[in-house]
């Protein structure tokens, strides 16, 4: 059997506003209705001998994979939480450990969250050519055929031929993100091929040659298995084991020093949306090569993407632009700037801010939260809460709260007392009162929170009870 692992631990700042820490690209519905997570999933159905996934992320992501897995009705065979991301060489390796427990012969398919391909049944004759190599010891990578002298890609060089079939190769040699001029050069002699980062190798493979290479983290990984624990649905590592190790990726900690690399050579459709630009290209456009999403007027624009997320975005006589509008932050920019929006994040960090973090919806297990207004010593949300659940039973030491029922049917528990209320009716949570908060309808239930006090963060909690085993 063929395991895939899918890697969602990315933190997606290229696609910045749209893509925060809390909610990165991989989940967001950029291509379609599915986001970058479910199509990843969804394009393995149909392929042969591909049992379900290992699927690993970081542990601030967990509930909102394991929803987004839910609605495309995939059941992992393990959904592995990362205290802290480090990078994809160790989370290999624990999917490797992971499967060699399921199957001491495994094969795993690694492929990252968050690309598009868009040739399926190509990807799918890819993997299986890959999984002939993997038997043979190989580990190998997916080189895609270049569109065009890239500059935000690493390289592949071609190295002999494997057997008679016409993609399977050696790998040369890895190269670094090339200025201009070497990416023409590289193109032009059809030797070179894109690094897509993802792999097929067999589980044992994988972790001897790391073992050989980074014995560092080979051990530390071993450790935060070992140690780990299974909590609900989750496995959780050992963050102290984990922490320690160091973060590396594949190719720099095995597949640039092992002499098993080959590479299998493809023509997908594949587009590691990498940034505002990319997204744009491969959209459809209008006859002015236009991508609008949103409620947006376009006038005398051209070769743009323009997205409203909250309210209306006018343009007039702008050529080349991507204009991403949210509720709390918009981007303005030259599409031939796309790749510095790191640069904006970087700053939004040093200076402190928290518009890089979340947006001002924030989804939580239980449903979401959205700040609507806030000012000195108060602030207002909407909260949703999903049919059936639950928030913990908590306090709070320096604010009160008043909620109102716009829609659905609430259970209030309020000290000791136990309050049914539905819409247009309220309550008041003194400072220091235990409550909680439950859905008892059949569908969302909608309220209004204000809040006042002294300090308003959401670290002001102290829980009692949690049907989802949080601090």
């Amino acid at each position: 059997m063929l395991y895939p692992v899918i890697l969602s631990g990315g933190s997606g700042t290229r696609l910045w506003p749209l893509s925060r820490a809390a909610l990165p690209k991989q989940f967001l519905p950029l291509i379609s209705e599915y986001t970058l997570f479910q199509e990843t999933l969804l394009r393995l159905k149909g392929c042969a001998d591909v049992a379900a996934p290992f699927v690993i992320c970081n542990n601030e992501h967990r509930f909102l994979v394991a929803e987004q897995l839910r609605a495309v009705n995939v059941n992992p065979l393990l959904q592995v939480l990362e205290p802290s991301g480090r990078n994809t060489a160790p989370a290999a390796a624990i999917a490797a450990f992971a499967a060699q427990e399921q199957d001491d012969q495994a094969t795993l398919l690694v492929l990252p969250a968050d690309h598009l391909i868009q040739n399926v049944s190509a990807f799918h004759a890819a993997i299986q050519s890959a999984s002939v190599l993997a038997q043979q010891k190989w580990l190998v990578t997916f080189g895609i055929a270049p569109r065009d002298p890239a500059t935000g890609f690493g390289y592949i060089k071609l190295g002999d031929r494997l057997g008679l079939d016409g993609n399977r190769f050696e790998v040369a040699s890895f190269v670094e993100k090339p200025d201009m001029e070497m990416a023409k050069r590289f193109v032009e002699s059809g030797n070179y091929f894109w690094n897509s980062g993802m792999f097929v190798f067999r589980a044992s493979n994988y972790l001897k040659e790391l073992h050989c290479y980074r014995p560092d983290i080979y051990s530390a990984v071993k450790h935060a298995w070992k140690n780990s624990k299974h909590d609900m649905d989750f496995c959780r590592l050992s963050e102290q084991d984990f922490v320690a190790c160091p973060s590396e990726s594949i190719d720099y900690a095995v597949m640039e020093h092992t002499r098993a690399a080959a590479v299998v050579t493809v023509d997908i459709g594949w587009n590691d949306i990498g940034s505002w630009s990319s997204l744009h290209q491969i959209l459809d456009q209008d006859r002015k090569g236009n991508v609008l999403r949103g409620d947006v007027y376009a006038a005398e624009t051209a070769n743009s993407y323009v997205r409203a997320e909250s309210r209306m975005v006018a343009t007039i006589g702008v050529h080349d632009l991507i204009i991403v509008e949210t509720a709390d932050a918009v981007l303005v920019m030259n599409k031939g700037f796309a790749q510095d929006v790191k640069h904006t994040v970087e700053y939004l960090k040093q200076a402190e801010r928290t518009e890089h973090l979340e947006h001002r919806r924030v989804y939580r297990p239980w449903g979401y939260y959205e700040g609507i207004d806030m000012g000195e010593r108060f602030q207002a949300k909407r909260i949703m809460v999903k049919p059936g659940a639950k928030l913990s039973l908590q306090k709070h030491q320096y604010r009160a709260e008043h909620w109102v029922v716009v829609s659905g049917y609430a259970k209030v528990t309020r000290g000791d007392e136990i309050l049914l209320l539905q819409e247009d009716q309220s309550t008041y949570i003194p400072l220091g009162m235990k409550h909680r908060l439950e859905n008892i309808g059949a569908g969302s239930l909608y309220l209004i929170e204000i809040q006042s006090g002294s300090y308003l963060g959401e670290d002001d909690i102290v829980r009692f009870d949690d049907d989802y085993k949080r601090d």
